[in-house]
Order: C-alpha cells, then structure tokens, then sequence
C-alpha cells in the first residue's frame, strides 16, 4: 500500500514538540502552542477556570432555553446522544433543570456493545424521548472498508452519520435548536475559530460530505448517491429554513468529563464498564462501539497520539491528575494493539490481518517513527521530550 505523506497532508510540523502542562503534541491537527508551550487546550481550561463567569453563562443558557421552549409538547431541542455520560448530562440538565423537551438522538454504532445499549436503555428509561437512526449494514460496511483502505479511519461513515443525523431530524421535526456537549476543537485541541461563543456557524455543516478523497472516489467504488444520503448532510436550504442553530452546553456549564459520569451514574442509570478500554486506563468513556479502537490506534500510528494521551490531557487540565502522573499512564498505556476485537474487527471490514498489518504501516510518518530491533518505536515520546 502506498505511503501516506502525513506532513502534507495534515500540516503536520516536522519538529515534535509536547505541552509543557500536558501530555499532548504538536502533532494533532489544527492544535496551536503559545510563546510558553502551552497548547491552545490548556490555555483554553486555564481561561475557563480563571476568566469566566459561569453564573453570567448559565443565565446565557437560561434566556436561550426561553428563546426557544415552545411550551406547546413539541420538541424544543435535538440532544445527539448516545446514552453515554456527556449526551446523558446535556439532556438530563435541559429537561430537568431548565424545563426543556429534548428529543434525543442516537446514530447506531458500527458495532454495539452490550454495555454501550443498556446505556442507551436506561437513559431512555430515565425519561426521554429516543430516535434510533440505523443506517443499510451493507453500505455502512462498504464505506468502513474504503475508509479503512483509503483514510486510514474505519470510523469515518460513523462520524459523519453521527454528525448529519441530528441535523436532519431537526429539519423533520422543525425544531431549530441542536445542543451538543462539548467542543472538541477547543476542550482537545484545534480551530479556536468558535472558542468565545455559544455556537457554531451553520455554514460550517455546509457539503458536509465525505471530506479527505472527492466526491468521484465513492461512485467509482459502487457507493451510490441513495447509499450516501443517510450519511450527509440536508439541503442546506433546508437547514436555513429551519432557522437551525448549533449550541454547546460547555459553553454555559463548567464542561468536567469525570463529573458528567458522576452525575449520570445517580441520574441516567450509566454504568461504567468493568475493565478498562483497550489503548486507556479509563472504564467510563467510549464505551458504545466494540471496534471503536481501531479508531483511536490508527489515530495513533498516524499522530503519535494514542487514547491515554487524550485521556490524560484532559485530565490534567482538569486538575485530577498530575502531568508527571499522565506521562506514566501514557508510557504504560498509549499504543496497545486493540486485539480483543480484533477477528470481529476483520470481518466487518472485509479484510485480512496482513492488509491490516500494510495499513497500518503506510501510515506510519518518518518523523514519527523509526524502527529499533525490527520494532517501530516513536521517535520522541512525551516520557524523553523534557
């Protein structure tokens, strides 16, 4: 398989630099450091915990939920969710505390797990309204394999069914405001375009197709116009009609992934699982697809950034561990080969061990990586960069 040049084609610097208050590198796309090394994320929590001032916020939130409470029965706000802790806590909140009908949306994992659908149950049990968007398997399939051949990311027709979805039951059901939990740019590192607001421009959902390859890859490879549509976004006319609106509610609530469990663990009926996620300490997050680390390995092999490293990132900037504690949980943690899944993993998309083995491996940037022994190390991790 063909090499990939990561460089170019993600703007990647060719000198790997890390946080000096996190675990994080210059490799992940669209992240910015300061003149201190500081990444643009940490500055970002540093900035929320010192400079805003979230009672002003929660009456933001307060006056927009009275903007569009429609007090009529009818829908007032799309929650995508997929009965995990962060979608849980964004409709527990707007129904219970601020007297908003949410209609909860949920588009089907690749591959569910137990766990992740008895989630989705109890939070449905717990006193919501649910739409369950399951997309053709076959298709769904097909696109996962040219995904994982082309992209390196199965994930990619998950991704954008779970971003489109919400937008076309919006537009179905005529409610125009859609409430996300956090932004990930911001609390994880990327575009800051949308750091200081509430929202995010609509313009930006605009063709909000299948990005990396053209349009032409998928109709060559028998994925046809009908097969994407589930996959894509509505009209964009329909969406402005609809008077649409993209909020999030770490915007206007102290945004605490660990306290999110906490709180949905005594509301929702969430239960963690019983061991850790494969690649990552944690037992509470990402817990609804049973192939979901293929994702974040070959986010890994590409970035040099595996699951503990944003795990811990977060962590720290959330102040429940030390850097000094996330560097060792990455040493330990960060890279390990997704295996309980893996012979499901193969099956689904439709290929081989050693195919997998050659994507894998025309991923692999120089700049990244090297091989010591016959064994592919990182050129710089975070536990030798200070």
């Amino acid at each position: 398989m063909k090499k990939q040049n990561l460089i170019e084609k993600y703007k990647l610097p060719t000198e790997i630099r890390y946080c000096k208050k996190c675990t994080i590198s210059n490799q992940r796309p669209r992240i910015t450091f300061d003149e201190h090394g500081v990444c643009s994320a940490c500055n970002y929590a540093e900035y929320k915990r010192s400079k805003v001032d979230w009672e002003r916020r929660e009456q933001e939130l307060i006056e927009l939920c009275n903007r569009y409470r429609k007090g009529n029965g009818e829908y007032d706000v799309i929650v995508p969710c997929s009965g995990g802790k962060d979608g849980s806590f964004v409709a527990h909140q707007l129904k219970y505390k601020y007297g908003m009908n949410p209609l909860a949306v949920t588009w089907a994992p690749l591959r569910p797990t137990d766990i992740g659908r008895r989630n989705l149950d109890a939070f449905i049990d717990s006193g919501f309204d649910n739409i369950f968007g399951k997309p053709n398997g076959k298709v769904t399939r097909r696109l996962a394999n040219l995904s994982l051949l082309h992209m390196g990311d199965p994930f990619q027709p998950f991704i954008y069914g779970q971003t489109n979805f919400p937008l076309h039951i919006a537009v179905k059901y005529g409610v125009s405001l859609i409430m996300y939990g956090e932004n990930g740019e911001v609390e994880y590192g990327g575009d800051m375009k949308n750091a200081f607001r509430p929202d995010r421009d609509i313009q930006d959902h605009d063709s909000h197709y299948f990005s990396g390859l053209p349009p032409e890859f998928w109709t060559e490879h028998g994925i046809s116009e009908a097969d994407l549509m589930p996959f894509m976004a509505p009209k964009y006319e329909d969406i402005v009609k609809n008077k649409t609106q993209i909020h999030f509610m770490g915007y206007y609530k102290f945004w605490d992934p660990q306290e999110n469990f906490y709180y949905c663990s005594e509301h929702t009926g969430f239960t963690p699982n019983t061991e850790r996620s494969e690649g990552t300490y944690s037992k509470y997050a990402s817990l609804d697809d049973r192939i979901d680390g293929f994702h974040y390995y070959l986010g890994y092999i590409k970035f040099g950034i595996g699951r503990t490293t944003s795990d811990t990132a977060h962590e720290i900037r959330d102040g429940k561990i030390t850097r000094e504690e996330g560097i060792a949980l990455v040493q330990r943690y960060d890279g390990e080969f997704p295996k309980k899944h893996l012979v499901e993993f193969l099956e689904y998309c439709d290929i081989t061990e050693e195919q997998l083995t050659e994507v894998i491996d025309s991923w692999r940037s120089d700049h990244i990586w090297e091989q010591v022994d016959g064994v592919w190390q990182l050129k710089k991790p975070v536990w030798k960069a200070d």
